[in-house]
């Protein structure tokens, strides 16, 4: 499948030149001409990589990918800079934050291609050992003593609810918080394991142990009680809808016939069939289907 680069840059010239260079490194290009404009690109379209301006009108290219680094949906989402700007102090301004390079213009086009094509290797690496975290039913934090989250695996914010999805940083509730604190500070007869009961679906937390001076490692287990649409929703980073559309196709329904059943348009029926498959990463309904009883009944 062919990568997609958003590349953001209020200079046609620099558009028209990047875009150039990509697609001839055969990559899908979209562009625009501000923050707000590829702000609003990343959230209809699956980006796998932005190209970032630093000096632009408006929010500036430090500003875009700050915003980006608060939103679990974008934070993944490797940012490359590429600006005139070459004193020390804007480079470092630009890793903290959050890109993973740094191209100073004019742009080399072997340059280029070669560190994207990098970070989209380490991203895609990346994407694929969390995938395979999430297929297995099984997700991972990593917290402080105060329960801020410091890193997690990219279902967890859905998992632990709260308004977490929606936020960067999670934090554990206050009782697992309780029980994370007994964990870390009694003897290892402490039973590891707690279970929090949510309103849709259980919760499961085993502490793993300490991974780093302030670290804590805890796994997550969602704990199925009927649910399915739910427990699809969360177990394959779906929306909703489309853990709908996903359960009816488990059970052998058509398209149209979905359509039906959901009140919505054959169209966008298939639409988010689409995104389903990218997601939970199969070309067809078999496989589907059985992603589907893999995450109901694994």
């Amino acid at each position: 499948m062919t990568s997609i680069v958003l590349v953001v840059d209020d200079e046609p010239v620099n558009l028209s030149l990047a875009t150039d260079i990509l697609e001839a490194g055969g990559f899908t290009v979209l562009v625009a001409q501000s923050a707000d404009d590829g702000l609003a690109i990343l959230a209809d379209v699956p980006v796998d990589l932005v190209l970032l301006d630093a000096v632009m009108p408006g929010k500036d290219g430090f500003q875009m990918c700050r915003i980006m680094k608060t939103i679990p949906d974008y934070c993944d989402i490797p940012v490359i800079f590429m600006t005139g700007l070459s004193g020390q102090d804007d480079i470092v301004l630009a890793f903290e934050a959050g890109s993973v390079d740094y191209i100073i213009k004019p742009i080399q086009p072997a340059e280029l291609l070669a560190r994207t094509r990098t970070h989209l290797d380490n991203a895609r690496k990346t994407k694929n050992i969390f995938r395979a975290i999430n297929f297995s039913g099984r997700h991972f934090l990593a917290t402080d003593r105060e329960g801020v989250v410091q890193w997690f695996s990219p279902q967890v914010p859905a998992i632990i609810g709260s308004g977490a999805a929606h936020d960067a940083t999670p934090k554990l509730s206050a009782d697992t918080l309780r029980w994370l604190l007994t964990c870390i500070n009694t003897s290892s007869s402490v039973d590891t394991s707690y279970r929090q009961q949510d309103t849709e679906y259980g919760i499961e937390f085993n502490f793993m142990g300490q991974s780093e001076s302030d670290e804590f490692l805890v796994r997550l287990t969602v704990v199925r009680d009927g649910q399915d649409i739910t427990c699809l929703q969360v177990k394959l980073g779906l929306t909703v809808r489309e853990a709908e559309v996903l359960f009816w196709v488990a059970k052998g329904k058509t398209n149209r016939d979905i359509a039906e059943i959901l009140s919505i348009s054959h169209r966008t029926v298939n639409k988010h069939l689409e995104q389903v498959y990218i997601k939970i990463g199969v070309e067809n309904r078999a496989a589907a289907t059985a992603r589907v009883l893999q995450a109901l009944h694994g």
